[in-house]
């Protein structure tokens, strides 16, 4: 099965992040720059939470703050995360379960990168797509 640092690796481990202090605004603007549905937000080195595109229509607009809103005061704080050594298949089911969309991946807490349900499922069809084409070459070879 797929490791999430074989992910990692494959898609790349540029990090995207935002501090606690930037304003909402400025996040949603990065998220969009980027294309992400979600920042980790990094008090230096340490994750200290993330910030999604939820959270800013949540917290934010339906709770009428102003987008001056320093992330700290609307982000998620209790962050479930992924570890290299751990399985697509098993991070699939922790997102699936929490019904959340992205994961930091921490290494002895140490940011490596962040995943996405979307980088699951495309990882997923890739592998599934390499083994029909093994089993149609056997099958044919």
């Amino acid at each position: 099965m797929i490791l999430i640092e074989q992910l990692l690796e494959a898609k790349g481990k540029e990090i995207w992040s935002v501090s606690p202090d930037d304003s909402a605004l400025d996040a949603i603007r990065l998220m969009a720059e980027k294309q992400v549905g979600a920042l980790p937000v990094m008090d230096g080195e340490k994750l200290a939470g993330i910030f999604s595109e939820r959270d800013y229509a949540r917290r934010v607009v339906l709770e009428g703050r102003s987008e001056s809103t320093p992330v700290h005061q609307v982000m998620t704080t209790r962050v479930r995360y992924a570890e290299p050594n751990q399985t697509i298949n098993h991070c699939m089911a922790l997102m699936t379960n929490k019904r959340i969309r992205h994961l930091p991946v921490l290494k002895d807490g140490k940011m490596l990168g962040i995943i996405s349900i979307g980088d699951l499922v495309n990882a997923l069809i890739d592998h599934q797509q390499h083994t029909i084409e093994e089993l149609e070459r056997y099958i044919t070879g």
